[in-house]
């Protein structure tokens, strides 16, 4: 069995290990992949593994050996899912994985805006406490939690890990999602419609896949509707922004502060309507890649081969 990982940095930099993926066949492990190698690095293997590398139906057609493609994340959108169900290729995901790692940079942004705390460091040791000469001082507007209503968009594994975290902190919890799930209302989340999402929330989370159907439902109209101030998070997809318009509602104070970890074209260029806009949080997409995350998204990965091994198919898109 031949297997080839097109682009295994961001999984494994060098602190994890590849050993039991070299159980399966004969490996070949790029750290990346550029677009006009794709074809050439897969040849004639039979088990690819992608991360965010794009494998269309050019690809799939010049490499007539594939059988089996595992993306190491939880989104599909790189994969042309249906062209690969024609072709009778298993496509499988690594669900779950960074569940409690994303609600952890979730709430790290949202306490960061809160107090500012890097920024209050910075200015006590450039000077600026003792210049005050007071007990203490602040530069920027300090918010607390407790009271505030907190919106979710997308409940499922990573979206409803919100929830006790949210209510920990004297929270209200709003929900939406195009499908139920009983355990929302158990950890105290309360199901709404997306337009009062938008008007009741004070601090909105996304938590959804990116569809062409949901591609940039945050913009200018959505926005509208939100409150005054409103705090944007975003750990999901940064398809789900139009960036113009969150950069213009920072600007204009509609949006109070936005905060993502990803963005439509990452790496960041300098050009996004984000780079330089007022109150804008951008991280480096680092919510799912904690080591101990990135270890269960590796044994996530190697079960879901081992089971396509075995006729036992887990994980995969239906």
């Amino acid at each position: 069995m031949k297997i080839v990982v097109l682009d295994g940095y961001t999984l494994n930099p060098g602190d994890l290990s590849w050993e039991k993926l070299n159980s399966f066949g004969e490996v070949k492990i790029y750290d990346r992949t550029p677009d006009n190698l794709i074809i050439n690095r897969i040849g004639d293997s039979e088990i690819v593994i992608v991360n965010k590398t794009k494998i269309t139906k050019e690809i799939i057609d010049n490499c007539p050996n594939i059988k089996y493609i595992g993306i190491l994340a939880a989104g599909y959108d790189n994969v042309d899912i249906s062209y690969a169900k024609i072709k009778n290729i298993t496509v499988t995901t690594t669900p779950g994985y960074s569940r409690k790692s994303v609600v952890q940079l979730v709430f790290a942004l949202i306490l960061e805006i809160a107090h500012h705390a890097w920024e209050h460091n910075l200015a006590v040791k450039n000077g600026q406490w003792k210049e005050k000469g007071d007990f203490c001082f602040w530069n920027y507007p300090l918010m607390e939690l407790e009271g505030k209503t907190l919106g979710i968009i997308g409940a499922g594994k990573i979206g409803m890990e919100n929830i006790p975290i949210a209510k920990s902190f004297g929270m209200n919890v709003l929900v939406f999602d195009n499908y139920k799930n009983e355990k929302v209302i158990e950890l105290g989340g309360k199901y709404v419609e997306l337009d009062s999402l938008f008007k009741d929330s004070d601090i909105i989370t996304l938590h959804c896949p990116l569809f062409e159907s949901n591609k940039e439902f945050i913009n200018k109209n959505s926005i509208a509707k939100m409150k005054d101030g409103v705090i944007l998070i975003n750990t999901s997809r940064g398809g789900l922004i139009k960036e113009e318009d969150v950069a213009h509602a920072l600007n204009s104070d509609k949006i109070g502060y936005f905060a993502a970890d990803v963005v439509s074209k990452e790496p960041i260029e300098e050009s996004t309507p984000l780079f330089n806009a007022k109150n804008c949080i951008l991280t480096p997409h680092i919510a799912w890649a904690p080591k101990e995350s990135r270890e269960r998204l590796m044994n996530i990965a190697i079960e879901n081969i081992q089971g396509f091994l075995e006729g036992n198919i887990i994980n995969n898109i239906k």
